[in-house]
């Protein structure tokens, strides 16, 4: 509601008679911008208020506004708040934080842009080399990265994190993975022993078979829990991973199996009597898996037991995906047994309930008569 009464009058004079100075100033010969700046607005309802912009010499915002906790505070080097900088993932000063960062699932360009500027900012750069691996060795990354790597086996991530973490209080140190860095939760230890050390740390995200898989042509949010299928030896041959698939499968969802890497292991021997003497790195095959769950098939139709997986259950067996030559095979159980998808990484899907888009994608990479045994359990759901 506007204002009456003398008050407004007066106002109103003063705004007139400030326009009038500024309109002097202007024309003016001898116009001075210092001067002009001197003059004020006689009205302070016009004035910016509280919290406003309030423009200056060096185009700062309000002090208010700047000193307010999680805002940016300029400075000449450009950083953020310093209590921002604290935050375990947050942005930290340089100098100052542990990288986890993935690095993909083909070779050494996968990695991304923010994961290859946080490499050349850090003082010691570790590769996690038991998890997983790449279709390239640790000199290419190295040449790609322009960094030396130091190999992060088992026994070091494990029982020497210390190391790892050695100084990364007061420099960059970066722990390199192949995938995405939580794809283990090895990984995740690692994490909590920084925050209980006070290290900030910040995780870059990459892609990891975990969901590079739906390339097979199964759809990620039919997927139940994944399961790992190990080596078999003479004195232990553990089941459990099938009694999962079934669970899965009961519940019409599919399974993704990780299949087992033997990298720098002791045999029983050597373990034994103390000597640092490796096996021959391992990695499984479909085909080793699927002999494996074939067996244990068998055994329990043996027993009498209801199975869940037969030799005809439809299966996809993947190889180095995210590599220039990967592989991607649908086939039935018995016909992995014989199927060479070449050199690691490996992979296996056991299918659930499948709907028809589905099964029009298992035809592209399908073995002939590797979706014979499917049938219909409704007009959009089929299953082996």
């Amino acid at each position: 509601m506007p204002y009456s009464g003398r008050s407004s009058e007066t106002t109103r004079e003063s705004r007139k008679q400030f326009v009038n100075e500024q309109i002097e100033l202007v024309l003016s010969v001898n116009f001075n911008p210092t001067e002009v700046q001197q003059h004020r607005d006689p009205d302070p309802e016009r004035r910016p208020r509280p919290g406003a912009e309030n423009p200056t010499r060096s185009g700062d915002t309000d002090p208010e506004r700047r000193t307010r906790p999680g805002a940016e505070t300029p400075t000449r080097s450009g950083e953020p708040d310093p209590e921002r900088r604290t935050r375990p993932g947050a942005e930290t000063q340089a100098g100052n934080m542990l990288y986890l960062i993935g690095l993909g699932l083909g070779d050494a360009a996968d990695i991304t842009v923010k994961g290859l500027q946080a490499v050349k900012s850090c003082s010691r750069v570790y590769l996690e080399a038991y998890t997983s691996i790449l279709t390239v060795g640790k000199e290419a990354l190295e040449e790609y990265y322009g960094m030396e790597l130091i190999l992060a086996d088992r026994d070091l991530v494990e029982q020497g994190a210390d190391e790892i973490l050695k100084d990364a209080d007061v420099t960059d140190v970066a722990f390199l993975v192949v995938g995405d860095p939580f794809g283990a939760t090895t990984h995740s230890d690692l994490v909590l022993r920084a925050v209980h050390a006070g290290i900030p740390y910040k995780v870059i995200h990459n892609a990891s078979i975990m969901n590079a898989v739906g390339c097979c042509g199964l759809q990620l949010y039919n997927f139940g829990e994944t399961v790992s299928l190990v080596f078999w030896t003479d004195t232990w041959r553990p089941e459990s991973f099938y009694d999962k698939i079934c669970k899965n499968r009961t519940a019409g969802l599919h399974t993704l199996c990780l299949l087992d890497i033997k990298v720098k292991e002791q045999s029983i021997e050597n373990m034994m009597r103390g000597k640092k003497i490796y096996e021959p790195p391992r990695f499984m095959t479909v085909s080793q898996a699927a002999d494996q769950l074939i067996q244990i098939i068998q055994r329990r139709r043996e027993e009498g037991a209801e199975l869940g997986v037969t030799e005809n259950t439809v299966c996809v067996g993947v190889a180095r995906l995210g590599a220039d030559d990967q592989r991607i095979c649908t086939a039935t159980l018995r016909q992995l047994v014989s199927c060479d998808l070449g050199g690691p990484l490996h992979s296996l899907v056991i299918t659930g309930q499948l709907h028809p888009l589905e099964v029009d994608m298992l035809r592209v990479n399908a073995e002939p008569n590797a979706l014979e045994h499917l049938h219909m359990l409704d007009s959009s759901t089929y299953c082996s």
